[in-house]
């Protein structure tokens, strides 16, 4: 019984794959293919992956804490980076979105991002 050769190539990328091909013709090496995206891997990925809530995006809600007025948003980029807007806009005073605006009008001081973002 003889025992084959295998060189492995990890995908098919087109006319350099078989110009390698073509080397080992000739040879008694033979070429096998592997693939990065089998249904093992991509479901490991999947599962294994813990994502921060925060760099989701969606509707939130921010609460005011001297009031516990709501505001009530949606965002396209993450919450992270949408409150980072918010909290910009209130360092700089500026009236760009209702809650910094109601946060200055009001005086009260804003809260950290644990009590005063919520995730719906």
């Amino acid at each position: 019984m003889s025992k084959d050769k295998f060189i492995k190539f990890i995908t098919y990328v087109g006319k350099e794959t078989r110009f390698i091909i073509k080397l080992f013709k000739n040879t008694d090496v033979k070429v096998a293919f592997t693939t990065n995206n089998n249904i093992e891997r991509l479901l490991s990925i999947h599962c294994n992956q813990t994502q921060n809530k925060y760099d989701k995006c969606g509707i939130y809600q921010l609460t005011c804490p001297s009031c516990n007025k709501k505001y009530i948003g949606q965002t396209v980029s993450p919450f992270c980076i949408r409150l980072q807007e918010h909290f910009r806009d209130y360092k700089y005073r500026k009236n760009k979105s209702k809650f910094p605006q109601h946060v200055l009008e009001n005086e009260h001081p804003i809260g950290p991002t644990e009590n005063t973002l919520d995730i719906i």
